[in-house]
């Protein structure tokens, strides 16, 4: 049984601790980078913690989720280990993928997450895929399937929404709306005012949230998540959110102004919550300090062990290469 965010003291501390562990990852990613000991690429999703947080708390440790080349948020909200996953974007053979996936292809299907995704729009058809697996097994499961805004102009996405809507499969699109494709503004890409639009053409429920509130989007995907189960098919939400890097580390921001990422570091989701478990009296500030500390404390850990596994060792390469 899953449980709100502001359900319990317990699940408030679990939302928040969750979130923050999703951004000092990714600021510890981020130095990394620019330290030259990572090496690729990576998309970081600092600004948008409470849309995984909120989503990933909706579902069960069954359940599992597709994910995309912005998902550390969904691998964390999903339960992964903090160290398998450093040591993966560190290219170490103690990694999830040994190494060789990288910051874009984190899988551990042991916690329900079936795999990041560098292919726009890749995990969708996949998570229909693992729906109609479900399904045809009737299992009470259900398939979480986490993409950006500029998925939904690809055909990979119509036509897995077309075939999810008549097989009444039990997947959740989410649809995490951060204005951007890249550098081109959704304002340019789409010509309706909301994505979630896009739902009524398929003949299934679509609805807009503030992506900001990791209520909000608890409160959606749960309601989504009970209509799946109970054999009703799939539902779009759609998350406004807005990441507060560039795309990429190649991003040089040039796109957006500095008073619009301003403005939007304002609605911080994480000092959002904080400041709304305080008032609900579910946590206390020593309570939000101590969430502060153990997450610093977990991601040093992190960094650490995993910088000194022993790398991924390019002459065994082929031994994760498969042909039929």
């Amino acid at each position: 049984m899953t449980e709100s965010p502001i359900a319990s003291a317990s699940s408030a501390r679990r939302a928040l601790r969750t979130m923050w562990t999703t951004r000092r990852f990714e600021e510890a990613v981020d130095d990394l980078f620019a330290r030259g000991l990572m090496h690729g690429t990576m998309h970081l999703s600092i600004g948008q913690e409470a849309s995984a947080t909120g989503a990933c708390m909706a579902l069960r440790e069954d359940d599992a989720i597709t994910s995309t080349h912005r998902g550390h948020g969904h691998c964390i909200g999903k339960g992964a280990d903090l160290v398998r996953m450093m040591a993966e974007l560190l290219a170490k053979e103690t990694g999830y993928c040994r190494g060789r996936g990288g910051s874009m292809h984190i899988a551990d299907v042991e916690t329900g997450n079936l795999g990041a995704n560098g292919i726009v729009a890749g995990g969708i058809p996949i998570a229909a895929g693992a729906a109609l697996a479900f399904q045809l097994r009737k299992e009470d499961r259900v398939v979480a399937c986490f993409f950006g805004d500029g998925a939904t102009n690809e055909g990979a996405f119509h036509e897995a929404a077309n075939l999810a809507a008549i097989w009444k499969l039990p997947v959740i699109f989410i649809c995490e709306n951060n204005l951007y494709g890249m550098s081109f503004s959704t304002e340019k890409a789409f010509a309706i005012e909301h994505l979630a639009q896009r739902a009524a053409a398929y003949g299934f429920p679509g609805v807009t949230v503030d992506g900001n509130d990791v209520t909000a989007v608890y409160d959606a995907v749960n309601t989504a998540v009970e209509r799946a189960r109970a054999g009703e098919g799939p539902t779009f939400v759609e998350a406004v959110t807005y990441r507060w890097k560039g795309h990429s580390k190649s991003d040089k921001n040039l796109y957006r102004t500095k008073e619009e990422i301003a403005e939007w570091r304002s609605r911080d989701p994480i000092g959002r919550f904080e400041h709304e478990a305080l008032e609900r009296g579910l946590l206390t500030q020593d309570d939000i300090d101590q969430i502060h500390a153990e997450v610093t404390a977990d991601i040093r850990h992190a960094v650490l062990t995993a910088n000194a596994a022993p790398d991924a060792d390019p002459t065994d390469l082929l031994d994760a290469v498969f042909a039929s």
